[in-house]
Formats: C-alpha cells, structure tokens, sequence
C-alpha cells in the first residue's frame, strides 16, 4: 500500500471512528521487544526534566501604543516545550516568537501550554487552557505532537482524531494553526534494527495521516521527519541532546528555521507574490493524500488546504519554503502565563 493510500485510510479511520495498527503487533516478537527496552533504558540519560519558562514578550522594541501584541501559544509534547535545553531563548517557542516580532515588527507574547511527555490525547486538555480565556484567542498556534503516540503505541486513527479536533477547535475560535508532524524517530540513536525500520515507518505513516487531518481542519504543516532525519543523523552529536533523543539547542533551531515561514505565512506576513507555487522548487497543487505522503519525506515541506473537493477529493498546496535563520531572545519580564500555574 502506498503512503498516501495508508495515510488516507488512517485519516479517514480518524474520522469516522475506526481503529489502527501500529507497533503494538510487531513489537510483540521478543527481539523487538528487547531492542525497545534497551532504547528506552539509554534514552533520557543526562537529560534534565527542567523546561526553562520561556513565556513572555518578544520583540518588546516593536510596542507601538494601542496596538496589541500578536499572541503565539506551544502546544503539544516535550518537543513544543523545548526540554533539553537550558535557557528560555533557546526554546521552540521562544525562536518562532523572536522570528515572528523581527518579521512582523510587532511584539508577541507567548503562551506555551505543551507538556513533556503529552500523547495526542492531552491536546483537548492543552486547548481549554489556550482558550481559557476568549478575550485573548492566540493569533497562532503551533502544535508539536505525535512521537510520544508512536513509542507509546498508540493506535494512528485514534492520534489523528484527537489531532484534527484540537485543530478544529482553534480554528473555530479564530487562531491560525501550524502542527509540526510527528519526527522520524528510525533517527534515534539507541534504536536498533529491526525496530528503527519500524519506528520510521510508523512515524512517517503518522505523520502523513496527521498533515490529511489537520489540513482538511483548516491547518497547516509542516514536516518534521526528514529534518531529524538526513541532518540529524549526520550530526547525532551535534543536533541531539545528551539523552540522544530531544533535540539539542542547535536542533530546535533547525526545526524552528523550518517552520517559522509557514507560521509566518498563515499569519499574512508574506508578500503575495511568495504564496504562489514555484514550479522550480517542486512546488503545486496536489490531492491532499499525496501532498502529506510527499511531505512525511521531505524537510521542512509546508502543506495547506487549497480546494475542498477536486477530482480525487480534497487538494492541497504543497510548498518548500526556504528556512529562515532564527536569533534567540530572552523574553521581557513579564506576568507568568496561566499555562504555567498549577
């Protein structure tokens, strides 16, 4: 089966309430077995549980009296929360803040309410607290999830389902939404053949089946597998942490310089000329189920909904924007976020 026809059948399981296979019965056969537990007995050595608290005002240099800060709130796993890394400027969150005020020429405050170690499952609880309050719905979310429903084995259709309804829900309040599909965990160190193959297989599937979700939700996205793919495993020492699983401070600036455009882009802030397809790049319209498998490979691919129905259903834009570099910033003193109070 392709990956597009998988990714298609896993979303449309999501949709319509069905069930999923993912590792659970491979992973049953003793080798596999033995091989992800010694995984998981290497990953998180030297890893310390701090996040660094990166909410608050970036770009405060932009503040223009009567004009509100653009607002940007994290969702999703230890990945949108940025574990791994010690300062709040080097945080997911904090890169794409910074990026978005020197872009934008506008404050943003930041919200994160992403929780390391979060399954697909916690976003409904994540997006009651980034909708808590609706005199201040996020101008943009961006949502950081899927690796944890892979090595926790979580049937695919039931991950989408929880996905597309956390991007439905942002979406009808009002926010923008950018997921970051699950990485391609066949990168990690610790994990042994057969289960790498594996573990990338069922990550890319996931990854697929997400993108279908959220786009058809009015999302956007953009793939992660390939960039903690070709880059990462050249670099292990270099863009992984010490636990070999989190990205280091160098890989979460990687992974912000590849969807910093897109959020940009939801937010209006290229010009128009940027968002039309460039046939050079390998850049176009494509039915959505293709669109995401040709994403799930490729770094930093962004793809976004385009025409509800078409001649094979739902099509999608598929572009491949070029990253942009990301300067850390600390955030301006600021009142802790409601994300963060017991």
């Amino acid at each position: 089966m392709s990956r597009a026809r998988a990714a298609r059948r896993i979303a449309a399981g999501a949709a319509y309430g069905g069930g999923g296979i993912g590792l659970a019965g491979a992973a049953t056969v003793g080798l596999l077995v033995a091989q992800a537990q010694l995984a998981r007995r290497r990953v998180g050595n030297g890893m310390s549980p701090h996040v660094p608290n990166a909410d608050g005002l970036y770009g405060a240099a932009y503040t223009v009296p009567g004009q509100p800060a653009l607002r940007l709130t994290m969702l999703g796993d230890s990945t949108a929360a940025g574990q791994g890394v010690h300062r709040a400027g080097q945080t997911p969150g904090a890169l794409l803040a910074s990026g978005v005020a020197a872009i934008a020429e506008r404050p943003v405050g930041l919200s994160t309410v992403a929780v390391p170690g979060a399954c697909s499952d916690d976003l409904d609880r994540q997006v009651s607290r980034a909708l808590a309050d609706p005199s201040r719905v996020p101008d943009i979310c961006v949502i950081m999830i899927g690796a944890n429903d892979v090595t926790h084995r979580m049937p695919a259709t039931r991950s989408v389902r929880h996905l597309s309804g956390a991007v439905r829900r942002l979406r009808t309040a009002g926010a923008e939404v950018v997921v970051g599909t699950c990485p391609d965990l066949g990168t990690i160190e610790p994990v042994q053949q057969p289960l790498r193959w594996l573990a990338r297989r069922a990550s890319r599937q996931l990854a697929a089946a997400q993108t279908i979700g959220a786009v058809e939700q009015g999302g956007r996205t953009v793939s992660l597998g390939d960039l903690l793919g070709p880059e990462f495993a050249a670099n292990p020492r270099e863009l992984f942490g010490p636990d070999s699983y989190h990205p280091s401070v160098e890989g979460y600036a990687t992974a912000a310089m590849a969807v910093l455009p897109t959020v940009c882009a939801a937010l209006g802030l290229w010009p128009a000329e940027e968002e039309r397809p460039d046939a050079s790049r390998r850049e176009g319209f494509l039915p959505v189920a293709r669109a995401a498998a040709e994403a799930a490979s490729e770094a930093g691919t962004e793809v976004a909904a385009a025409m509800p129905s078409g001649p094979r259903g739902p099509w999608a834009l598929l572009k491949r924007r070029r990253r942009r570099r990301v300067q850390a910033t600390e955030p301006a003193p600021a009142t802790p976020s409601p994300s963060r109070q017991p």
